[in-house]
């Protein structure tokens, strides 16, 4: 649910933007608003979440996401739905750490990572269908009935995801000092505010001048800004440590290689491969006249081997290890290549656009054997304690890659567009993509090198 709302909405902002009377920047806010309030919470809604339990911050996440898709499909003007929007954003930030942190705590070895595998079928699917779910209800709904669905839909699995947490999240015992015991983890009940605020207000600096970059130049000013800030963070979080308190975020476990590599892998794989959807969206729609539906269809294809993928990594990240995250870089180069290719051929005159259900499926492929192996290796080694706020960390990295990826990405292609054509515009997109994955690729060798042939850890 969290995830489609940030894949669907794309194919949707042309009839919300013709049903509210959207200017340009209103509409750009429908993106950036989300994904502001849900990066910069993330670390501490998970460290929140290891020392006050996963459950209730779940629900409660639940809770927020849900009312406010409600109001955002009711919204009756692009400041209400802004507002929601940003709202939604909370919410998201407050479910996404603690789905992490429960398989932390509730699974050990293979387990973990067969866990890890339906939680990555889970994101693969929930990011490839959103575009055609989105697509299905605008065609269903019409130009103004139909994005206020894509909002709608949410409500009646938001309200089953509260019951079903209710039911099956188990509820932590806790002893009168309100630790907790009986086989879970004891530690203090520190949540660090002063690093919370820090650690939000750099996220939230680092991410504006890129969600905002169209606007202008003086935005690009916040950044060193925000690299300032992050000093500042690093600083107090050592200092805090020293003080014999728990910081949010022990910068110890940057030492642990294997998640200090996970994190930068992910974070360059989710700069690169996300914003490859949203140029296939706008290749189809704006290039070659393809309504929303069948814009949304070509990701199909991608997203049920995504599912497939990510099971099969799951089941097999504890015997092979990084090798299935290897593959599944390879996969994705290989698929970006071969759209390449067919957009090259249809520009020709020689092959259909529609090949490109063949091709993006390797990147589904990849989808699948990154996203859910990754996260199961990268914290395989991270203490108990800090479960929730590294898994954090590490979402974090996804969402400020996104937001770099999609501005840098997506601006080189319009660059090319305005000298050329839609098809020039996207095979320089994928290559630049290609490139960023290659990158990506290297760390993993890198980390693979560094594990010294133990497949698990």
């Amino acid at each position: 649910m969290s995830l489609m709302s940030v894949s669907s909405i794309n194919v949707a902002l042309p009839t919300i933007q013709l049903s509210l009377g959207a200017t340009q920047s209103e509409l750009q806010w429908v993106l950036s608003g989300y994904a502001l309030t849900f990066g910069i919470g993330l670390v501490a809604a998970g460290r929140a979440g290891d020392i006050y339990g996963r459950g209730p911050l779940f629900i409660v996440g639940t809770a927020i996401f849900t009312i406010c898709s409600i109001w955002s499909g009711v919204a009756a003007d692009p400041l209400q739905l802004n507002i929601a929007r940003a709202v939604m954003g909370i919410g998201s930030g407050l479910i996404s750490p603690q789905a992490v942190g429960m398989i932390q705590q509730y699974f050990r070895g293979a387990e973990r990572g067969r866990a890890f595998g339906i939680f990555g079928s889970v994101v693969g699917v929930s990011v490839s269908i959103g575009p055609l779910l989105g697509g299905l209800l605008i065609q269903a709904g019409g130009a103004d009935l139909g994005w206020r669905w894509v909002f709608f839909i949410n409500a009646p699995i938001g309200i089953l995801a509260i019951v079903a947490a209710a039911i099956w999240i188990p509820k932590p015992l806790l002893n009168r000092n309100r630790e907790r015991v009986a086989g879970e983890f004891v530690h203090s009940r520190d949540l660090d505010p002063i690093g919370s605020v820090l650690l939000g207000l750099a996220v939230l600096a680092v991410m504006f001048p890129f969600l905002e970059s169209g606007s202008t130049p003086l935005v690009w000013a916040v950044l060193p800004v925000g690299g300032g800030i992050l000093l500042v963070w690093i600083w107090w979080e050592n200092h805090y440590k020293d003080r014999g308190r728990e910081p949010m975020v022990d910068l110890h476990i940057f030492r642990v290689t294997s998640f200090a590599n996970g994190t930068l892998l992910v974070s360059l794989y989710f700069l690169g491969v996300t914003s490859v959807w949203v140029i296939v969206a706008l290749y189809m729609q704006e290039g070659l006249g393809h309504t929303a539906l069948e814009s949304g269809l070509i990701g199909l294809p991608s997203s049920i081997l995504s599912t497939f993928a990510a099971l099969w990594g799951g089941r097999n990240v504890a015997r092979l290890g990084r090798k299935i995250v290897i593959g599944g870089l390879f996969s994705a180069i290989l698929g970006l290549v071969l759209s390449i290719l067919v957009v090259w051929l249809h520009a020709q005159g020689i092959a259909s656009e529609w090949w490109l259900l063949a091709s993006l499926s390797f990147v589904g492929i990849a989808q699948g054997a990154v996203i859910s192996p990754n996260q199961a290796l990268t914290l395989a080694e991270v203490p108990l304690q800090y479960a929730g706020s590294s898994g954090g960390v590490m979402q974090t990295g996804q969402r400020v890659g996104t937001s770099i990826g999609i501005t840098v990405i997506t601006a080189i292609s319009f660059g090319v567009l305005a000298v050329s054509t839609w098809a020039a515009a996207l095979m320089v997109g994928f290559l630049v993509i290609a490139v960023v994955v290659l990158i990506s690729l290297g760390v993993a060798f890198r980390d693979l090198r560094q594990r010294h042939g133990n497949a698990w850890l």
